[in-house]
């Protein structure tokens, strides 16, 4: 996985890509925490270029969502393409978070 970031309208974009799995997860982790201990509470994750997400790729979007809660911050989640979209679908995750086709649509969200 690559991991491309970059801050639009003060919202934290994350783009991962390629594949989303328990060698490549830590990585995002490790981004997301130091990002939420810089003050980041507006986060998207772009999912268009994400091929595969495992459960350690689910995790680590919860973990978003958690840490993101008490912050009183907001995430979305974009661009997800079918076969990723029903990963996110047979765990109950769309029902967690605001969900969007585009980043325009998931800054519009948070």
């Amino acid at each position: 996985m690559k991991l491309e970031s970059q801050t639009i309208e003060g919202v934290l974009v994350f783009r991962p890509v390629g594949r989303l799995d328990s060698t490549s997860s830590p990585e995002l982790e490790q981004a997301l925490v130091e990002s939420l201990g810089a003050g980041t509470t507006r986060l998207i994750f772009d999912f268009s270029d994400l091929d595969y997400i495992s459960s350690a790729g689910l995790r680590v979007v919860l973990l978003a969502g958690k840490r993101l809660r008490p912050l009183q911050g907001k995430m979305a989640l974009v661009g997800m393409r079918d076969v990723v979209r029903e990963v996110f679908e047979m765990s109950g995750f769309l029902t967690l978070f605001a969900v969007g086709e585009t980043v325009a649509d998931g800054i519009a969200k948070v």
